[in-house]
């Protein structure tokens, strides 16, 4: 954070400059896991949209057909498509897959797999609206890259004159559900751990799963107080490599002795169709991963388009969490749980081996998932502290209150399922369904709908899908919650 801070606020002020002059100068770009947290101040922002000519005539647009974002970026380390792929794959492969079983339990065998695809499509298509919206606005504003909460801001400082007053809000908004969304994931790790670890040592000891979030505090607290993810290449490596080994073996368990599709429930109760929606959307969680991603390529005019990256990626994780959920749900039925990996045989030990390399891969994985919240807020805290002591002593503090918060959560909420589909309902429709569609709309408002306004009509109903989700998928989360359900 430290060390981008000088090259960032430089790179703001020759944005400032080069928009004044014919030419944008390049600026430098980080690493896809680095630009998943938005640094810019609102100030900067406000300036350079400024200075971008926002507030001239003809709806404060300049003509910036010339300017091609993809020439003005100097990348210390771009990627190819095969690197970007990867991190596609590794961006929306979580613990969410494992929770695919549970979501068809609650959707039903056919309308889980139909609309599984259908939602893989919705959030895909949404992902391509973000990515256009982006390139449209780096051209308006001559702009190398954007990020997801630059891109909401800038979106609304181009849009309609009444909404121009809260471009800043939009951005807030954005990083805000970015913010609750990582937290979220967090907890379910959290809580992932713990009850996969439960499910192994209740072969020889019963104890309650409270005690085993507390004993992972203190090594969560440790691993998280590392700063510079460079050193946390190795982990993200050996977490890879344990999550495929672990999901190709619960696979293999999945397709032994399958049972008819006639013993499962073709089509679910409207009752626990929202919970389905919440952990679908939780599933395809990688949006976020989606505008650093393309920024970073080598060649970015390869990441969309029909056969494009993105739809390559996409369509790959859509089958994977597709014949997860179908296999899943028709091995293990209605007694299906909140990860696939608690309905392993006990006591085999190929299956007590799968646990355990899925809880230590998410146990790792869980620093990467940490980064953005605490980098969202630390430049906050560490702004009312003047010496560089203090705001490092802050900054560990900070780092050890969110991963206890995390954990306090986890204890409160001790119930994987619900609170996979609350963190969806709630944050993940709100990045992956509620936020691209309002983006496009007020991005393209000077520029038009095309035919019959036919953009204006499917953002409208991509709109409403996700607000039907989010209300009716936080209420049937909660009330499980508050039930006590386990699962």
């Amino acid at each position: 954070m430290t060390e981008r801070q000088p090259l960032l606020l430089q790179s703001d002020a020759s944005d400032y400059e080069g928009s004044r002059g014919s030419a944008a100068r390049p600026v430098r770009s980080s690493p896809p896991d680095n630009t998943l947290v938005n640094v810019h101040s609102e100030d900067s922002l406000a300036v350079h949209a400024a200075a971008s000519g926002s507030g001239d005539d003809e709806h404060g647009l300049t003509d910036k057909s010339n300017y091609n974002p993809t020439h003005h970026r100097t990348l210390e380390h771009p990627t190819s498509n095969f690197d970007t792929l990867i991190h596609l794959l590794k961006g929306n492969i979580g613990t969410g897959i494992l929770a695919m079983p549970d979501a068809f339990r609650n959707a039903g065998l056919y309308v889980g797999l139909f609309g599984t695809m259908i939602m893989g499509a919705i959030c895909t298509h949404c992902m391509h609206m973000l990515v256009r919206c982006s390139h449209e606005l780096c051209q308006r504003f001559e702009r190398p890259a954007l990020d997801f909460s630059e891109v909401a801001f800038y979106s609304f400082e181009s849009g309609p004159e009444g909404l121009r007053r809260y471009s800043i809000l939009a951005r807030r908004i954005v990083t805000t559900f970015l913010f609750i969304t990582q937290i979220g994931f967090c907890c379910v790790y959290f809580l992932f751990v713990a009850m996969n670890i439960k499910e192994v040592m209740d072969h020889y000891y019963n104890i309650p799963l409270t005690i085993y979030l507390l004993i992972l505090l203190a090594p969560m607290i440790m691993l998280n107080l590392v700063r510079n993810l460079k050193y946390l290449t190795p982990v993200s490596l050996i977490a890879s490599m344990l999550t495929v080994a672990g999901l190709a073996i619960s696979f293999w368990y999945m397709l032994q002795d399958l049972p008819d599709v006639h013993t499962v429930n073709p089509v679910a109760t409207w009752v626990t169709l929202p919970l389905y929606f919440g952990t679908a959307v939780y599933a395809f969680e990688g949006i976020g991963v989606v505008l650093p991603l393309e920024n970073n390529m080598r060649t970015p005019q390869d990441f969309g388009g029909t056969t494009g990256v993105l739809n390559t990626g996409m369509v790959i994780v859509a089958c994977l969490y597709t014949a997860v959920g179908f296999f899943g749900y028709l091995k293990y039925g209605e007694h299906v749980r909140g990860s696939i990996t608690l309905n392993l045989p006990q006591g085999e030990v190929l299956s007590e081996l799968v646990r355990i390399s899925m809880a230590v891969a998410i146990f790792l994985s869980y620093t990467l998932q940490f980064y953005v919240p605490v980098n969202i807020v630390e430049p906050f805290v560490k702004s009312h502290f003047r010496t560089t002591e203090t705001r490092n002593l802050s900054a560990t503090v900070l780092r050890i209150a969110l991963v206890t918060f995390t954990c306090l959560l986890s204890i409160c909420i001790p119930n994987l399922g619900p609170i996979i589909s609350l963190v969806g309902a709630v944050s993940s429709s709100t990045l992956a369904l509620i936020s691209p569609p309002i983006i496009e709309m007020i991005t393209f408002y000077n520029v038009g709908y095309g035919r019959y306004n036919w953009m204006l009509w499917k953002d409208f109903l991509i709109l409403i899908f996700g607000l039907c989700g989010f209300v009716f998928g936080t209420w049937a989360s909660l009330a499980q919650i508050l039930n006590g359900t386990t699962n």
